[in-house]
C-alpha cells in the first residue's frame, strides 16, 4: 500500500512509542488521528508536530474500554480523511504478583490490552469494509498491533499483563482471518525499547544476557517494522518480533 495522502488512527499516541509511531506515519505522508486518553497536552503537542509538517491532523480524547467514546474515536477520524490504517498502541504495562490480583484491576488490565484493541479493530473493520475498493486485488485497509513479547514468553509475577498480550495476539491472528481480504491484520511485538524506571545496574545487566543483540532497542526500529507491515500486502495474520533475538 502506498501510504501517501491515507489516513491513520493511532491509538495510545500521546505515549513515547505511540507519539513516535505517529511522527513515522507523517513522514511516511499520512494523515493522523491521534488518540489519548488523559494525556491531552502531550497529544496536542504531537499534533502541532505532525501540522507543522504539512499534514492534516486531530487529537482525540477517548476511552477505549467505552462503546461509545470508540464510536467518538472514528466520528472524529472522518473529518481528516478516508482511514484505511489503524494501529493500536495503547496499552498498560503492570506489574502484579498474582497472588495480589483481584478482580478490578485484572479487568482494568484487560479491558486496556485486549478488549479495547479488539473492539477498535471491529470498528475499523466496519467502516473499511463499507468504502468501495477501486482495486480488488489488494486489501483496503491495514491493522497493526503493538503486543509484546511477555505473551509469547511470559515473565512471573506478569500474569494478567502477559495474559492480555497473548489474547491480543491470538485475536490479531484470528481476525486476519476474519477480514480477510479487505483487511490485513498483523501485530509487532517489541521487547525491551526502554529500561523499567528504577531498574538497577544489574537487573540491567542480567537482562541484557538474555538479548542476543546485546543491547535494548530504538522506538525507530519498531517504527521501521510497523511501516514494513503497512506497505506490504502480501502479509497478513503475523507477528513480527522486535526484539534482538531475545524470543530465540
Amino acid at each position: 500500500m502506498e501510504l501517501e495522502g491515507t489516513t491513520a488512527v493511532i491509538t495510545g499516541s500521546s505515549g513515547k512509542l505511540g507519539g513516535s509511531i505517529a511522527l513515522a506515519l507523517a513522514e511516511a505522508g499520512c494523515n493522523c488521528v491521534c488518540h489519548y486518553h488523559t494525556n491531552q497536552r502531550g497529544a496536542e503537542e504531537l499534533v502541532n508536530q505532525i501540522t507543522d509538517m504539512g499534514r492534516r491532523t486531530v487529537a482525540v480524547g477517548a476511552d477505549l474500554t467505552k462503546a461509545c467514546e470508540i464510536d467518538k474515536l472514528f466520528a472524529a477520524a472522518v473529518s481528516v480523511g478516508r482511514v484505511r490504517l489503524l494501529v493500536n498502541s495503547v496499552s498498560v504495562f503492570q506489574r502484579q504478583p498474582l497472588a495480589d490480583v483481584t478482580f478490578d484491576n485484572a479487568r482494568e488490565v484487560m479491558d486496556i490490552n485486549l478488549t479495547g484493541p479488539v473492539l477498535v479493530c471491529a470498528e475499523f473493520g466496519r467502516m473499511v469494509c463499507s468504502q468501495p475498493n477501486t482495486e480488488p486485488e489488494n486489501p483496503v485497509g491495514k491493522i497493526v498491533n503493538l503486543v509484546d513479547i511477555g505473551g509469547i514468553r511470559p515473565w512471573a509475577n506478569y500474569t494478567v499483563y502477559c495474559a492480555s498480550k497473548a489474547g491480543l495476539i491470538a485475536a490479531t491472528k484470528s481476525m486476519a482471518k476474519e477480514l480477510a481480504p479487505a483487511v490485513c491484520v498483523n501485530g509487532v511485538a517489541p521487547g525491551v525499547i526502554a529500561w523499567p524506571v528504577g531498574l538497577g545496574k544489574e537487573d540491567k545487566k542480567r537482562q541484557l544476557s538474555f538479548i542476543p543483540a546485546g543491547r535494548i532497542g530504538y522506538t525507530s526500529e519498531v517504527n521501521s517494522a510497523i511501516m514494513f507491515l503497512l506497505r506490504n500486502d502480501y502479509i497478513t495474520g503475523q507477528i513480527l518480533n522486535i526484539d534482538g533475538g531475545r524470543c530465540i
